[in-house]
Formats: structure tokens, C-alpha cells, sequence
């Protein structure tokens, strides 16, 4: 089995995505901030965003696949990145409703699990084989992940701002040993990658 990986970005008071999530606003207020290093910076976070992507399969949480916890929309949701996500791999999402997958282009598949995440981490650890896979978020269901003991290698991205409340990370993780390997700090975030164990 490949290694159990999970890159997660938080603001400095360690939220994962601001107060008042909506379909308009899903990383909640402010919440879009967190991710500037991503997209802005000239390349100088290349390796990391490249951590992100490339797994043999993925495991998030039913909000950060749809819109979180309101209706209103008249076709079948099928994510927010679009046609084609980035993700090229079997995408295992935890949820209370069972879904047939949805297929996208690119190769990403979103299969929609019922069975709670030691159910999501089997599937996601058999499509992998011998790859690493990862846990994409959101902030409860790497709690729950964390708890389990089920994660190798934790990278957190935190952006230099406060967000006052919202989704917080290891709110429901209990105790967590944290060993760090690296840190390396940026005007838009600090990248620090810890062992599990």
C-alpha cells in the first residue's frame, strides 16, 4: 500500500474555511483568501501545488464535493471544478445518500460512499495499489481520518490571515502526535509537513 497522504491549507487560528459556508460562498467568509498561494506567487509554491495532485485516488468529505448543505439548484451537481477536475483518479466521497458515480473528463470518477471513511479508506487504498493516495478535506473528515490513525504524512499550508471562526481543523481529531520533517515559509503561506505516529 502506498503512502496516506493529506495537504490541507488553514489560516493562522486554524480554520479551514471561514464562517458562513453557502452555494455562493463555499470556503465561507474569506475563506477564498486562504488559497491565494496557489494561484498567485510566480510559481514559487510549484512543488506543493504538484503534492496536491497526482495521487492514485482521494477521499473528501460530501461538502467539499457539493454545495454545503443547501438545495436550490435544478441539475444534478457534479462538483465545483468543473468538467474536468484535477484530481485524474477515483475520488471516494463520504456521504449519508447513496449516488451513482458521476464521471468526469480527465479520468476523475466521483464514487459516492455510505459506509463511513474506514469503508472510503478500503476503496481509496484498493484503487491506489501501490500509489499514495490522499485525504482532500474538508477539515471534519481529516478529524476523522487523523483520529483513526489512518494518515502518514500531514501537510499543512496556513495563510497568513485570521478568519475568526468557521471550519476548524483537529476540532474532532483528539490528541494527534505530530513529528515535523519540513518548514518552509513564503509571503503567501508556510508549508510544514509532519510524520503521523
Amino acid at each position: 500500500m502506498g503512502m496516506v497522504t493529506c495537504d490541507i491549507t488553514v489560516s493562522v487560528d486554524g480554520c479551514a474555511a471561514g464562517p458562513g459556508q453557502s452555494a455562493e460562498e463555499p470556503l465561507g467568509r474569506g475563506g477564498e483568501s486562504l488559497h491565494r498561494w496557489q494561484f498567485e506567487g510566480g510559481g514559487e509554491h510549484t512543488a506543493e501545488v504538484a503534492g496536491i495532485l497526482g495521487h492514485g485516488a482521494y477521499i473528501m468529505g460530501r461538502n467539499m464535493f457539493g454545495p454545503p448543505r443547501v438545495g436550490g439548484f435544478d441539475e444534478p451537481w457534479r462538483g465545483w471544478w468543473g468538467e474536468e477536475p484535477p484530481y485524474r483518479a477515483p475520488v471516494f466521497v463520504l456521504t449519508h445518500t447513496a449516488q451513482e458515480p458521476v464521471e468526469m473528463a480527465g479520468g476523475t470518477t466521483f464514487h459516492f460512499v455510505t459506509g463511513g471513511p474506514q469503508a472510503a479508506f478500503e476503496l481509496a487504498r484498493d484503487a491506489a495499489g501501490e500509489r499514495t493516495f490522499a485525504i482532500a478535506g474538508g477539515a471534519s473528515t481529516v478529524d476523522q481520518f487523523l483520529a483513526a490513525g489512518l494518515i502518514d504524512e500531514l501537510r499543512l499550508h496556513i495563510a497568513p490571515i485570521v478568519l475568526g471562526g468557521g471550519e476548524r481543523l483537529f476540532a474532532a481529531s483528539g490528541p494527534v502526535v505530530l513529528t515535523p520533517v519540513s518548514a518552509r515559509a513564503t509571503p503567501l503561506v508556510t508549508h510544514v509537513t509532519y510524520r503521523l505516529g
